[in-house]
């Protein structure tokens, strides 16, 4: 036996790494950020020690063990799987839990009350379809990573070009992750918008009849509805505005999995049904949005975030100037800001020598 050839890993060291996988996509790239040297020189000292270097280092042999060891592919597609049950369908399967276990606490933080309880009366009780729409859902977003399989397959396998996404050993730089995510996260703002609008409820479209009688059936929205629709639907409303961006920049793997993680941590928050949600400025206004146009019949707020329906004029209600201002007063960060300002500009009292 060569003792210089590298070990290959055991079963159950595959299985760790793809189970830590997901963790790891999404916490070393921000320590990634947080360690760069314009930010640690300049804005964040404390942060930078030897530990995130190691965590850094740990996530490389890591990153590399997976792509060296198993084919780019299953690489992918176990990695945006495990992205999409970690970050939407286990937290929409809590919330749902929830709403169902602990119901006269959960009415107290929808915001609709309890019409907008998965298992409430207005929705069908217990025995409504709430399980069909969770049921759905899930097969919609299992949908999208056979679909995202079949092009991989056929760049590669059929048209024998490189692959859809960069799948490689080594890893983005923390700034290209950045820029990559901005000008992602804007295009999906777009294609969202226009798909949504002119595909999904415009009169001569074809689909907007399946769009109407699948998700715009529910009287209020809980996690599980972000991607309850008709297949066809949700394809064009959910997934091509997500995945078309990622195609078209070829993003790099990992980039694509923490864009995936922040995609599917907006559509569980978003469709919530909470008015506590861990981001007000951000995600307050989307559910609200969100909320506006699943129960307004689908007449205005078709993008993502509300940047391009503030554009177009197509808001329904508070637009999301509107709702950052109202946020921004609910949180009192006018006076914050004006106080830290205040005390920056104070100058130190002198003291008085006996």
């Amino acid at each position: 036996m060569n003792p210089f050839q590298p070990v290959q890993p055991s079963v159950l060291d595959r299985v760790w790494l793809t189970i830590r996988y997901p963790y790891d996509v999404v916490s070393n790239p921000v320590n990634m950020l947080l360690s760069s040297p314009a930010l640690s020189f300049l804005l964040i000292p404390t942060f930078s020690s030897y530990s995130t270097s190691l965590n850094l280092l740990f996530f490389y042999v890591t990153w590399s063990t997976l792509i060296l060891s198993n084919s780019p592919l299953k690489v992918e597609v176990l990695g945006t799987l495990a992205i999409r049950i970690l970050f939407y369908l286990l937290p929409a399967l809590g919330f749902l839990a929830f709403d169902g276990a602990a119901s006269d606490l959960a009415v107290k933080i929808k915001e609709h009350g309890e019409t907008a309880l998965p298992m409430g009366k207005e929705q069908g009780g217990s025995k409504g379809r709430w399980w069909k729409v969770a049921l759905v859902s899930t097969a919609n977003v299992l949908l999208g990573v056979i679909i995202q399989s079949s092009v991989e397959l056929v760049f590669t396998k059929v048209l024998h070009i490189r692959s859809a996404l960069k799948i490689s050993t080594s890893l983005p730089m923390p700034w290209a992750i950045a820029i990559d995510l901005i000008r992602g996260l804007f295009l999906r703002e777009i294609l969202s918008y226009v798909l949504h609008r002119y595909a999904l409820h415009h009169p001569d479209s074809p689909i907007t009849d399946f769009h109407m009688t699948w998700q715009h059936t529910i009287s209020a929205p809980y996690s599980f509805v972000a991607n309850y629709d008709h297949p066809l639907a949700y394809v064009i409303r959910a997934f091509l505005p997500t995945y078309l961006p990622a195609l078209l920049f070829r993003f790099h793997l990992l980039t694509y999995h923490i864009y995936l993680a922040l995609v599917s941590l907006e559509e569980t928050f978003a469709y919530s049904g909470y008015n506590v949600l861990p981001s007000g400025l951000i995600l307050g206004g989307v559910a609200r949005r969100q909320e506006r146009h699943l129960m307004g019949e689908g007449k205005g707020n078709y993008s993502c975030l509300g940047i391009v329906d503030f554009v177009a004029g197509t808001s329904l209600g508070e637009d999301v100037v509107d709702d950052v201002r109202e946020e921004a007063e609910d949180n009192n960060v006018q006076e914050r800001v004006k106080g830290r300002a205040k005390k920056v500009g104070r100058k130190p009292k002198s003291r008085s020598r006996s």
